[in-house]
């Protein structure tokens, strides 16, 4: 069986959005979760972005750890 480990940049080039780390920084600078808002939900997201979201989530894809980490970034 084979583990894939999905990261960040990966995760935001799925997303559509730039994947550097200093762009990826300055996505977590620039954007954040108050405490009652799930990830899919923040509005910064365009409505494929949230499908996506969502879906990672619900089908426990390979997907999910990077979307945890993204989710704990933006809370901080």
């Amino acid at each position: 069986m084979q583990i894939t480990t999905i990261e960040l940049p990966e995760l935001f080039t799925q997303l559509g959005l730039a994947n550097s780390n200093l762009a990826i920084a300055r996505f977590v600078k620039t954007h954040s979760l108050p405490e009652n808002v799930t990830l899919p939900e923040a509005e910064f997201w365009t409505d494929g972005q949230r499908q996506f979201l969502r879906e990672s989530w619900h089908q426990d894809s390979d997907w999910c750890v990077a979307v945890d980490k993204l989710d704990a970034l933006l809370r901080h």
